[in-house]
Parts: C-alpha cells; structure tokens; sequence
C-alpha cells in the first residue's frame, strides 16, 4: 500500500489527490515564433494529467525576453502570451491536476548571445559567452517582470506559480558568492544576497494577490565552490516560510558542479532527499524533495520516513505520463521505468533540440497520435529477435490488436542491452527490458526461445510482416600486427558475455560509449587498462551527463585514456601509436579488448524470398546505433500499419 503517497495534502489553499508532482522540465518544444503555446505542448501536459500527478509544472516560463533559458519555451513577458495559456489551462482542468508554471530568467545560464547577471561572471560550464552586471535600474524593473508574469498565470487560469531559485539560474546567482560579487545592496551579505528573491515574492504578492499559491524551488547545496550551502538553505527556509510561500521545492547543482542537477544511473536514487530532509526539520509548510526517485515504493518511504512532504519527479512522467495512476491503482509492473540515461530528456535540449526520451518515443507526440480503429486488418506479425527493438515492436503490434510472435535464437531476452547492463553502475538498462518482459507476458505475445529464424518457422507461422530486430556485432578491424599478437585477442561482447576472460593488464580499442564502459568493467576488477581512440572524442553517443560520471568513474580506476591516436602497429605485449604528434609504445600487456564499430546482423534477409511476408528491419540490424533510435523505430513500424 501507498498510503502516504496517496494521501491528499494541503498546498496554500489548494487541496492536492496525491503528493506526487511533475517537476518543471524545459523541454523545448510546443510554442511558435512567439513563444506562445501550440497544440504540441497542451498534448504533451493533458496526456499527464490524464495519468491522475496530483501537481503538474510548466517548466522555463520566462520572465523577460532576455532571460529565455532555451529557445523553444514558453514566455510569460508579454499579455499576448495569456490566451493560448489559458486554452492549455482550459484543457488540462478537467483532470483534476493542480497545473502550474515555473517563473525564470536564466541570467547567464540564458541561451542568447547578451547574458547578464549579478556580477559580470561567466557560467562556469556548458554555456558560454560574456556577462554584463545588472545596473540597479535593472534589477528592479526584473523583479516587476516577476510580478507581472505571476499576474499572467493567474488570468490564464493557473492554480499555482513556483519561483525558480535553484540550479544556477538568475535568483540563484544573486543568493550564490560565487557567482554575486556586488558591493551594493544586493551583494556581499546574506541579507544583500536574498533581497532579489525575497523583492520577488513581494511583487508576486502585490500583482496575483496574497492569495495565490507561491512555491519556491531552492538549491540545498549548489556543489561547487563558494556556491550556495545547505547551511544557508537552512537559514532561508524560515525566512521564507514567514512570508507566506505555500511549499519549498529543494533540489541541487548549478552548471559545472560536481553534482548534476540532473544526475544520470551512476547516481544514487534519492540523491537530493538528505537536503530536503534538512530543510523540513527547519519548517511547517511542505517540503518537496527531488532527485532520482523513480519507485513508487521508495517515495513512498520517504514520506512515510518524514523527510519531505512531497515526491517531485521529472523523468519518471516523461517515461510514464500515466505514472500516479498506474502507482496509485497497485500497478507498479505496468510502469515503464526511466533509466537514467539523460539522452533524451537533458541531452538533446541542451543542443536547442526538442526534448524526448529514449523508453518513451511518444513524447512531444501525443498530439499526432491517433487511437486504433477497430476497423484496421488484423495482422500475424513475426519478430525476430529479443533484445529492446523486437520487444517493443511486438508489444506496439499487441497492444495495436495485432498477433504477435517472437523468435530469439538464444536461450535469454534483452540482446546486447543485457550485457550493457552489467557494467558497473549501468543496471538499471535492464529495468526496461523486464518492463518489456512483463508486458509481453501480460498481453500474451509468445517468444520463441533457442529458435532461429527459418524457412520452417516462417511456413509454420505464415506471417504478413516479419520485423528484424537481430542486432548487430562487433566489426574487427585490420590494423598491423592485430591478428599476429600474442595478447589474447577478445570483444566486448565476449568479454562482458563472461565468454572471454581477460588477462591482467588490457588495452581497449575504441573510446565509445561500449569501449568506456567495457574500461569501467575492467576498472572495477583492479586491471590496468589503457583505451586506444582513435576518433577525436570519447563517447559521444552518450549524454553528456550519463558520460560525465562514466568519466569520473575512469578516472578513479585510473584508467588511462588516449583519442585521435595513429596507432602503427600492434605489438607481442603492446602497441605503437602517434598521439598529438609524438610516438608512444606501450608494453607489458596481455589482453586487447576490440570494442570499435559494429555491423549490422541482417543473414536473415535472405529467406525473403521464400515468403510474401514484407520484411523490416530496426534498430541495429538497420543501422548500429543507441537506445534511443532502437525503441523509437520499433514503435513506428507497429503503428505504421
């Protein structure tokens, strides 16, 4: 039972059905040349509210033109912007889901050319350009903006506002010493630091009224230094508590701290409760808490522990938008997980692409998506092949009303995404492979184990289409010496499989996102491994927060790791190669581990001919590539009929 999970709370003068709430997500897509809402973004937030959150969050609303975090979210600077809002409110009302926007300007963690903050201090990673320092004229006539965008909301319909103070934004850089080095009345003291965001609430009091929920999202530790500590979080709660906010939303991280503010499988779930824990200690209105809580059954605890008040998740209602519902009705094998990846959700925005995710390829389309007619032809569909692109289609191929059959000629699901998951720190790849286990089960697709596709099989079958979903594999390369080594020669796969095992000391060829966390594998038993790259970066099929703690992780292993190298030869314990113009050798090892390009497996074509049915090929049998393209293409080919 979920009890405190589903238990209704108290939010200002809103009464909430549940504690779960849809964290704010900048998620890059559904406004025009305006920045006015479309149809995309109403879909993408009815389809959640659909799925029963208690609370929900439109995440960058910006404040002033100069303040737009990404190019693609909503403003709330202008009164042009309040009818299509209120056509989004107007939508989203009848699902009895508290719906709110986040109020920001992202200072100079702001995409535009011109960055202004409190000081003229650049953001110390992922964006780039010069700051100017706010004049004090500016200051204020921002923290209108403030109020006049909370105005907006409120005539648009929204229930609530939350002020985003958190994660390195324009509210956090004043509060922040390393990022405030004012002299005035806005810099230098605790007092001086906070004044903007406690200015803030007062002008969304006098321009929405008192009676308006206000919440504040605030940084329990920015993880940087001379950044914003619990200590000061601590000290703040109260102080905010007595102006009449209706909750706190407490979180972690700015640009280039330590901590991602959106921390990918390598991370712990939960990483941010302790901070929210602190701060309810402290007061008597709710604490939200955040950070890698994706089990229901783990939020639950947290509430039941009294550590926060509420449960915000971000990525999990992106993977799931039906989520609380699912949770809320016992459902919990029926949730399909986030992983942890960041490819879609995080990755991609910050390229000023539109947001997705890797297991969900439904999002930002919800609102082309059409419900099944009852009058479409049945189909008898094989899927050869059991890893994550032939489990998804045959799942899209059942639930669309179809009959579907699955051979794998092995003895086991999941594919090459299996042994991803055995690397360290990788295990939750697997969590969508046994959601496509059980959903196969319960919607009674068949798989065929130890059963290779053939002429028989597709006679006994007779199927109208048959998807290959086969994979692909390693691809050996021909380099001088490689195949007269006397290191013992492996692949990843071998290796990972447990087929193969290494010697003690390894070099690993190829520095992509398999070859590093194949290094990461061999790390973790105490080898000394060097990775030979010869591309001129490492991993870039990663996010760059997924590949962030895999690269804090090699360094710990003290794995050594070379890129753009010219490799001459390979040697009896060794290799020669040209790195930034200078030859190195290395000697004294006993294994090379092959983990560079991949071929396609597409054998199966061949029985093409011997059938009417239509063949298709997806995913990596397509074209080796990640995650994200494999489920993608899967559920397109099944709704494509």
């Amino acid at each position: 039972m979920l009890s405190h999970l589903f238990n209704p709370v108290q939010i200002g003068n809103m009464r909430v059905k549940n504690r779960l709430l849809m964290s704010a997500m900048s998620i890059n897509f559904g406004v025009d040349d305006n920045c006015h809402v479309t149809d995309q973004l109403i879909e993408y937030f009815v389809e959640r509210a659909k799925g029963e959150v208690g609370m929900m969050l439109v995440g960058g609303g910006s404040v002033h033109p100069g303040g737009q975090e990404l190019p693609d979210l909503p403003q709330i600077y202008d009164d042009s912007c309040i009818p299509s809002l209120k056509r989004m409110v107007d939508r989203v009302k009848k699902y009895d889901t508290k719906f709110g926007v986040q109020l920001m300007h992202g200072g100079r963690q702001s995409y535009l050319p011109r960055k202004i903050g409190p000081s003229a201090i650049p953001a110390p990673a992922v964006v780039k350009g010069e700051v100017r320092a706010l004049e004090i004229h500016e200051i204020k006539e921002l923290v209108v903006c403030f109020g006049d965008s909370a105005r907006r909301c409120r005539e648009a319909g929204f229930d609530f506002i939350e002020l985003h103070g958190a994660h390195g934004y324009l509210i956090n850089q004043f509060m922040a010493p390393n990022s405030n080095i004012r002299t005035d009345e806005y810099g230098g003291s605790f007092e001086n630091r906070t004044r903007f965001l406690f200015e803030i609430i007062d002008a969304v009091r006098e321009k929405a009224g008192n009676d308006f929920p206000l919440g504040v999202r605030i940084n329990g530790e920015d993880y940087i230094e001379n950044g914003w500590e619990l200590k000061d979080t601590v000290r703040l709660a109260p102080l905010l508590e007595k102006t009449g906010v209706a909750y706190l939303h407490i979180s972690g991280g700015v640009y280039g701290s330590t901590e991602l503010t959106i921390p990918s499988m390598y991370t712990p779930q939960g990483c941010f409760v302790h901070l929210a824990e602190a701060v309810k200690k402290q007061v008597d209105i709710p604490v939200i808490t955040v950070g890698r809580i994706k089990d229901p059954e783990h939020a639950n605890g947290i509430l039941k522990e009294g550590k926060a008040d509420m449960i915000a998740m971000g990525r999990s209602f992106l993977a799931d938008p039906h989520y609380a519902g699912k949770a809320g009705r016992g459902q919990l094998s029926r949730i399909r997980p986030c992983v942890g990846c960041c490819l879609g959700c995080i990755h991609a925005v910050l390229l000023k692409e539109p947001g997705g995710c890797v297991v969900n390829p439904d999002v930002g389309r919800e609102y082309m998506i059409k419900a099944k007619t009852d009058s479409q032809k049945r189909l008898k569909v094989l899927v050869v092949g059991a890893g994550p692109g032939g489990m998804a289609a045959a799942r899209m191929f059942a639930l669309g009303g179809h009959d579907a059959v699955i051979c794998e000629k092995k003895s086991v699901f999941g594919g090459l995404l299996t042994l991803a998951a055995t690397a360290p720190g990788r295990g939750e790849l697997g969590d969508i492979l046994n959601f496509f286990d059980r959903e196969l089960d319960r919607l009674g697709v068949e798989v065929l184990y130890d059963t290779p596709l053939s002429i028989n099989l597709l006679n006994e079958i007779k199927p109208d289409k048959v998807i290959l979903a086969t994979g692909s594999m390693p691809d050996m390369p021909v380099i001088r010496g490689l195949f007269q080594t006397r290191m013992a020669l492996i692949t990843d796969v071998e290796l990972l499989s447990g087929k193969e095992k290494p010697g003690d000391r390894v070099l690993v060829l190829g520095g992509g996102m398999t070859g590093l966390i194949t290094a990461d594998f061999l790390a973790d038993q105490g080898k000394p491994v060097v990775i030979l790259n010869r591309k001129n970066s490492f991993a870039q099929e990663m996010s760059s927060n997924d590949r962030y703690y895999l690269r804090e992780r090699l360094k710990k292993g003290r794995v050594d790791l070379y890129k753009n190298v010219v490799i001459e030869a390979f040697t009896d314990d060794g290799a020669v190669f040209r790195f930034q113009g200078e030859k190195i050798t290395l000697t004294g090892f006993d294994t090379v581990v092959i983990s560079e390009k991949r071929q396609p497996i597409r054998d199966a074509r061949k029985l093409e001919k011997h059938t009417k049915a239509q063949f298709h090929f997806i995913g990596d049998a397509r074209s080796p590539r990640h995650l994200m393209y494999c489920i993608s293409e899967a559920e397109e080919i099944a709704r494509s009929v």
